[in-house]
């Protein structure tokens, strides 16, 4: 299983505007197979923050999804909505358990 933990952060003036945007994003990638979850949310603390969190079920569906039309679009929707930081880190599951 991949992993991917991480954070996006946008001018807090665009939030409203990038928002159909994110949303596309979540639908399009939750549909992918082997996507077992994924998630953008608001920061509480920090506005113009939004955590990034997915799983995908391996690193060839980590790929199709890495490499998918969404994938381009929302990379052209974000830059044109003033991403101006972005830290994702992808990390290799080898067992789960409930917390």
């Amino acid at each position: 299983m991949i992993v991917i933990a991480g954070f996006y952060r946008f001018p807090v003036d665009q939030l409203d505007v990038v928002k159909p945007a994110m949303a596309r994003m979540i639908e399009l990638s939750r549909a992918e197979p082997g996507c077992g979850h994924y998630a953008f949310a608001h920061d509480v603390v920090e506005p113009g923050l939004i955590r990034v969190s997915e799983s995908w079920k391996d690193e060839a569906a980590f790929k199709a999804h890495a490499t998918s039309e969404h994938m381009a679009e929302w990379r052209a929707a974000s830059a044109a909505h003033g991403i101006y930081d972005r830290t994702i880190t992808g990390y290799e599951v080898s067992a789960e358990r409930p917390l």
